[in-house]
């Protein structure tokens, strides 16, 4: 029994109207959220801190355990450390941060803006910039008691100082950044100058001005606890230094823990903001 093979001839035409094979594409895993990788890299320190505390590597007067400072939250939050209650010294330290953060936004916004659109403002306002930011806090918190005492008004004054620069030379920033195009377009629509910067220049300086409000964050807190150290009745650095002063290591990392909690929450609430108003800002 013979086998035939049959052979079937194909037009250059027909074969150029047939697709080619090709091979499916290979599925792209999608990539880790940042949430949690940030929640690994904690995870993982936690762990090597239960660790350290756990194998002795440190003595515990100097680094307690993860449950030992949780059992300190939870013992100054129920019966309070330094004469007040966890909440009453978060309290506190937030009247002051966001008491000075506005203060600072009041000001610092409109120099920002004076800096950038005049030359008669920029040399009024950039020297004080250039000479407030370089300065640390603690080199002018004892001329700001002298002269203003050692109340409320110092503290949020020393703090709002800190928090300024950051934020003239964001608002500074943002506002140069704004396109020439769209300034000359809509003054050929016959938009006065007011209209130019509220409805043009303002928007493009928008995320430049929340960049420097975190940028401000970071220096409010840091600044805060220098200043509740002087005479500050209620206050998360007047819990730590009292913590100090009675090697309480576990309250003291209690209060850098609600700091960093409480840094990281609104850090998060800022960049929602950004999401929020000014998408096309935003990279990752």
């Amino acid at each position: 029994m013979s086998r035939t093979t049959a052979t079937v001839l194909v037009s250059p035409t027909e074969a150029a109207e047939v697709p080619p094979v090709t091979a499916a594409p290979a599925r792209r895993r999608p990539p880790l959220p940042v949430a949690a990788i940030s929640a690994a890299t904690l995870s993982i320190l936690v762990g090597l801190w239960s660790l350290a505390a756990w194998a002795g590597w440190v003595s515990s007067v100097f680094l307690p355990s993860p449950l030992a400072v949780l059992e300190a939250l939870d013992l100054a939050a129920r019966s309070g450390f330094a004469d007040a209650s966890l909440l009453q010294h978060t309290l506190a330290s937030l009247s002051r941060v966001f008491g000075a953060l506005l203060a600072a936004l009041l000001v610092g916004v409109p120099i920002g803006i004076a800096i950038a659109t005049s030359r008669i403002g920029r040399g009024i306002f950039d020297p004080i910039v250039e000479v407030l930011r370089p300065l640390p806090p603690l080199a002018y918190l004892p001329l700001v008691i002298i002269w203003f005492g050692i109340g409320e008004a110092s503290k949020i004054l020393v703090i709002g100082l800190a928090m300024g620069p950051p934020i003239i030379i964001a608002t500074a920033a943002g506002v140069r950044s704004a396109s020439t195009d769209r300034i000359r377009a809509a003054r050929s629509l016959g938009a006065s100058p007011r209209d130019v910067l509220r409805f043009v220049v303002m928007p493009s300086a928008v995320p430049s001005i929340l960049t420097g409000v975190r940028i401000a964050l970071g220096a409010g807190w840091s600044t805060l606890i220098a200043a509740e150290l002087i005479a500050a009745p209620r206050g998360l650095g007047t819990m730590i230094q009292a913590a100090a002063g009675f090697l309480a290591t576990d309250i003291v990392i209690a209060g850098i823990v609600v700091i960093a909690a409480i840094a990281i929450l609104f850090e998060a609430a800022l960049r929602r903001l950004e999401r929020r108003f000014v998408p096309w800002a935003t990279r990752l």
